[in-house]
C-alpha cells in the first residue's frame, strides 16, 4: 500500500478526491540558514482558492528533516512574524529555539504567499532605504510599489490574506503526509496559527503563540504609549536612572514640540556625515521601535535626551532605521496585503483613545490602505476558537505591541486546553528568554494533552526591568556618576 492510499483511507476518501498537491515531493537542497543539506519543496496552490482552475502561485517550504530511525509522524511548524517576513529566512532562529525537538521530528518551514519565493510581494525602496522618508514621500513609494506588484502575474493583491494562506499550510501538511502538526508562532504569526486552528483543528496536535496578536486587533500601536509611560515612572523611582536623566518626560515633550527639526548625525552604517529635516512622526517612529525589547528601552532615556540636544545619533542606531534588510525583514507589500484586508475589515474594532503613537501608526496606515486592494475576510476569522488542542501562550508585561492583556484574553477565549504563561518586565516575544525553550520543548513534547498542559515551568522566573543604561563619560569622577553609582549598590 502507497503512503498516499494509506492516508486516503486514514482520512476516509478516495484517491481521486484527493488535490494534486498531495502528491508533492521535496528535493535536496541547500540555503543560506544552514551548512547541511536540508530538503526543499512547493505545493502549487490557486491564488484565489474559489477558482482551483485559474492562476496558480508555487508556495515554497523547507524540511530539516528528523534522522531518528524512530521519528515522529507530528512535525512542528514555524510561522514567521510581521506580516511580511520569511519562515525560510528565519529558518536558522528556528533550528535554535526548536533544534532540540528535530531529533526525532521535522522542522517545517513555510514561506508564507507574498513572502521569500511564494509569489513575493517586495517594496525594494521601502525595504532597503538609505534616507528617512517623510509621510508623503513614503506614500509616493508605497503607491509606486502598488503598482508594480499589480503587473506581476499573481498581482491580485487581495488574495493574500492570513484565512487563504493557512490553507497553503494545509496543503504543505497534506504534501507531506504528516498527520496533525505542532505550530509555533511569533508576533504575528500567533494569528496565522489562530486561524489555522479555526480552520483545521483535526490538524492542530499542539500550538505555541508567542506576543499574541488577537485576531480581532485593529491597531498594533495601541500599546505602545503605555509603554513608554511605564519606562518615565520607573526612572522616577529609580535614583541611577533619575539622577542621569531628570525630568525624562518632560524631554521626551521638549523634544516633540521642537520638531520639524534639522540634525546632522552620522550614517550609523556607512560612517558618513548626514543631515536631515527631523520631523515629530520620525521621532514616534524611532521611539516605537525602541520599545520592544528590554536591551533597548535600557538605552532610550539616554537617546530621548541626546536628540533632545540636537544630537539623535544613539535614537537613530538604538531603532536600526538605516539598517540592511535582514532575515527578520518585512516584505512590505505582503504586510500591507494583510494588514490593509484585516485591521479595516473588522467588525468589531474598538476605536483607540489618541496619542501619539496611535495617531501617527493610525494616519499612516489609513493612508496607504484607502487604495489598497483589500481581501475579503470571513466574519469568522476575528473569533477565536474553544480548542481542543492544547495552546501554551506567552506574553512579556512590557511588549509594545502585544501586551499580557492579549495572552489573557485569547486564553479564556481557546478554554481550557490553554495555558498561559507571562514575564511582567519582557519584551516583545519569550521564546529566547531564559529557561522558556525548555518549557516549549517539554509541552510540544509532552506524550499525551494532560501531560502537555502540566509541564513544569517553574523555571520561568519574574525578571526586574533592565538597569537603565549610563554613557562612558558618566563613568569619571563626576557628581552624577557618583549618585548613580551609589544608587546602584
Amino acid at each position: 500500500m502507497t503512503t498516499r492510499t494509506a492516508l486516503a483511507r486514514l482520512l476516509g476518501v478516495s484517491l481521486l478526491s484527493l488535490p494534486l498537491w498531495a502528491q508533492a515531493q521535496t528535493k535536496p537542497c541547500r540555503i543560506d540558514s544552514f551548512p547541511q543539506e536540508v530538503k526543499c519543496g512547493q505545493v502549487q496552490r490557486p491564488l484565489d482558492p474559489t477558482k482551483p482552475n485559474g492562476k496558480k502561485i508555487d508556495v515554497h517550504y523547507v524540511v530539516l528533516p528528523s534522522q531518528d530511525r524512530n521519528k515522529l509522524p507530528d512535525a512542528v511548524f514555524l510561522l514567521a512574524g510581521g506580516p511580511g517576513q520569511s519562515a525560510v529566512a528565519a529558518a536558522s532562529f528556528g533550528e535554535t529555539v526548536l533544534g532540540k525537538l528535530n531529533r526525532r521530528r521535522d522542522l517545517v518551514f513555510v514561506d508564507q504567499r507574498g513572502t521569500g519565493k511564494s509569489a513575493p510581494l517586495h517594496c525594494a525602496e521601502l525595504e532597503e532605504s538609505n534616507k528617512i522618508l517623510d509621510k508623503e514621500a513614503t506614500l509616493k513609494l508605497v503607491q509606486s510599489c502598488q503598482q508594480n506588484l499589480q503587473k506581476l502575474p499573481y498581482g491580485d493583491l487581495q488574495f493574500f490574506s492570513t484565512s487563504i494562506a493557512v490553507q497553503d499550510l494545509e496543503a504543505v501538511r497534506l504534501a507531506q503526509n504528516y498527520g496533525p502538526i505542532n505550530l509555533v508562532g511569533a508576533s504575528y504569526g500567533t494569528r496565522v496559527g489562530l486561524e489555522f486552528l479555526r480552520q483545521f483543528p483535526q490538524s492542530v496536535r499542539r500550538l505555541v503563540i508567542d506576543g499574541v496578536v488577537p485576531p480581532d486587533l485593529s491597531l498594533l500601536a495601541s500599546d505602545a504609549k503605555p509603554a513608554l509611560e511605564g519606562i518615565f515612572a520607573d526612572c522616577l523611582k529609580n535614583t541611577r536612572c533619575n539622577t542621569a536623566y531628570p525630568d525624562l518626560a518632560g524631554s521626551w515633550k521638549r523634544l516633540l514640540g521642537s520638531t520639524p527639526r534639522q540634525f546632522t548625525f552620522t550614517h550609523p552604517r556607512l560612517g558618513n556625515s548626514m543631515s536631515a529635516q527631523i520631523g515629530r512622526d520620525d521621532l514616534i517612529s524611532m521611539v516605537f521601535k525602541g520599545l520592544y525589547a528590554p536591551s533597548t528601552t535600557a538605552v532610550l532615556p539616554y537617546a530621548i535626551t541626546q536628540a533632545e540636544k540636537g544630537k539623535l545619533d544613539p535614537l537613530l542606531t538604538m531603532s536600526g532605521s538605516f539598517n540592511q534588510a535582514g532575515p527578520g525583514g518585512l516584505v512590505m507589500g505582503m504586510h500591507y496585503s494583510v494588514w490593509c484586508g484585516e485591521a479595516y475589515a473588522n467588525p468589531r474594532a474598538v476605536a483607540v483613545k489618541g496619542d501619539e503613537f496611535t495617531e501617527v501608526m493610525g494616519s499612516m496606515y489609513d493612508k496607504i490602505c484607502a487604495n489598497w486592494p483589500r481581501a475579503e475576510i470571513p466574519k469568522e476569522f476575528f473569533t477565536t476558537p474553544n480548542s481542543k488542542s492544547p495552546v501554551l501562550l506567552l506574553s512579556g508585561g512590557i511588549d509594545p505591541v502585544t501586551p499580557t492583556r492579549n495572552g489573557d484574553q485569547i486564553a479564556k477565549a481557546l478554554g481550557s486546553k490553554a495555558r498561559h504563561i507571562s514575564i511582567d518586565n519582557a519584551g516583545h516575544g519569550l521564546l529566547m528568554q531564559g529557561c522558556v525553550r525548555e518549557v516549549v520543548d517539554k509541552f510540544l513534547a509532552a506524550k499525551n494533552d494532560e501531560d502537555a498542559l502540566k509541564v513544569d515551568a517553574t523555571c520561568v522566573r519574574q525578571i526586574p526591568r533592565p538597569l537603565v543604561w549610563l554613557p562612558p563619560v558618566l563613568g569619571s569622577d563626576s557628581a552624577v556618576a557618583g549618585e548613580a553609582k551609589k544608587a546602584g549598590e
